[in-house]
């Protein structure tokens, strides 16, 4: 960046002097150029107190090349079309983070566990008969696991976690319903086997989607599973 100023601010010295700036009196040389990055030098003279340098001279300096346009002077630098100069590389972008986050997946597991203490308290029911009442007894279950599903929402941060959370969420809303269809069944006074949930297809499907979250958190790496979806 300070060479490319520091070529400008000379540039600039220069098309004055095209503009017809004279400076036929007083002339001499003070000096020479040395750009930074580059080999050789560039003759500086002095003229009515300023430094001036060849634009020839200069473009020679650079290895780069002028172009003319009436009285504009264009001088293209080397690489100067592909965002670098010599001896300056653009720096190639940093490759977003792989697997898991911790946060995530501390997150994670702790909703999955609020989604199993749900089904444990589910399965339960079945088995042993539902809580008397006609209440939702199952709201503070889903309530735990709703906070611990938003929880991993805002703890994902790499790509893995956000394929991962889509995954967790399937599993929160196929055991919303799961309850919803047993509650109803309930409801309706229909007879529920007490091994109704082992023989459920989702229940079935929430319990092979966890053991793939599990592996996934064990590996930590997403591997989608059909069973999540």
């Amino acid at each position: 960046m300070r060479k490319r100023l520091l070529v400008a601010s000379l540039m600039a010295a220069v098309v004055l002097i095209g503009a017809g700036v004279s400076i036929s009196q007083g002339v001499q040389q003070s000096g020479t150029l040395v750009v930074s990055g580059y080999s050789g030098q560039a003759p500086v003279i002095q003229a009515g107190g300023r430094s001036y340098v060849d634009i020839a001279s200069l473009a020679q300096l650079t290895n780069g090349s002028l172009s003319f346009n009436g009285h504009q002077v264009t001088l293209t630098l080397p690489g100067s079309g592909s965002g670098k100069t010599k001896g300056h590389h653009t720096k190639q972008a940093a490759a977003p983070p792989q697997g898991f986050s911790k946060g995530f997946l501390k997150a994670g597991i702790e909703a999955m566990a609020d989604i199993r203490e749900w089904r444990i308290a589910l399965d339960h029911a079945v088995r042993y008969g539902f809580p008397p009442g006609e209440g939702d007894w199952t709201a503070p279950y889903r309530g735990a696991a709703a906070t611990g599903i938003s929880l991993a929402s805002a703890a994902a941060s790499t790509d893995d976690d956000q394929q991962a959370f889509q995954l967790l969420n399937n599993v929160f809303n196929t055991m919303q319903q799961l309850t919803n269809q047993m509650l109803q069944k309930r409801k309706n006074l229909t007879y529920i086997a007490p091994d109704a949930l082992q023989n459920d297809p989702l229940d079935q499907k929430i319990l092979a989607c966890a053991r793939a979250l599990q592996a996934m958190a064990a590996s930590n790496q997403f591997q989608d599973n059909a069973s999540c979806h």
